[in-house]
């Protein structure tokens, strides 16, 4: 989880950069409680480490019905490199 933090930028709301909708928010999706309760200390470290300026907006949410991507946004910046510039290690 920690590389998750610092491979997007969880403190804006619904959006990656100039991607803009629910698709682009920063989450997590737990299966357990355990899953969950460790999501919530890892955000909290995250929170005070201050490795972000901002507040922490990442949502924390119960495991639901998976449905993978249409082929074309599969294995997406391997097909349309330089595709993204918001996901790297910060």
């Amino acid at each position: 989880m920690k590389y998750f933090f610092r491979l997007h930028d969880p403190t804006t709301l619904n959006r990656q950069q100039n991607d803009i909708g629910s698709q682009y928010r920063s989450a997590i999706f737990y299966h357990d409680e355990e899953q969950k309760k460790l999501a919530l200390k890892v955000i909290e470290e995250v929170e005070l480490s201050k490795f972000w300026q901002n507040k922490i907006l990442t949502q924390l949410e119960p495991a639901a019905v998976f449905y993978d991507a249409e082929e074309y946004h599969q294995n997406y910046l391997d097909k349309n490199p330089g595709g993204y510039n918001c996901h790297y290690l910060r």
